[in-house]
């Protein structure tokens, strides 16, 4: 690359600890997301730009209500349970609002309640 680019990138993955019922697919997903945004941001950290992962935990959407076996069944979930896409828009925000000299590389976000 030639030149200075400047500007900040959010990458948004899902975040799992590995515990539960989630599959070995959708975890070496979720990490190669993470080595991929940590790899980006090494890369372009000479141009000034900022890149930053953000990791939301169960989020309240179509897909966690389906009670699918291959998904999180949340419909019985208590507010402190679930997160809302909202919570992330502003994890994202955030991120992306820090002075030019703050690189938030990384941020977990998950509901109150949630153990794993």
């Amino acid at each position: 690359m030639t030149g200075r680019l400047d500007g900040t990138t959010a990458i948004v993955t899902g975040a799992s600890s590995g515990i539960g019922e989630a599959t070995a697919r959708a975890l070496a997903t979720k990490h190669a997301v993470g080595a991929f945004s940590e790899a980006l941001r090494q890369e372009l950290a000479d141009q000034h730009v900022r890149v930053g992962l953000v990791e939301p935990g169960l989020v309240d959407t179509e897909l966690t209500n389906t009670g699918d076996d291959n998904k999180p069944d949340a419909s019985q979930a208590s507010e402190l349970g679930l997160l809302h896409a909202d919570d992330i828009a502003e994890a994202v925000i955030w991120m992306v609002t820090r002075p030019a000299r703050t690189a938030v590389n990384e941020v977990l976000v998950r509901p109150t309640e949630q153990t794993g």
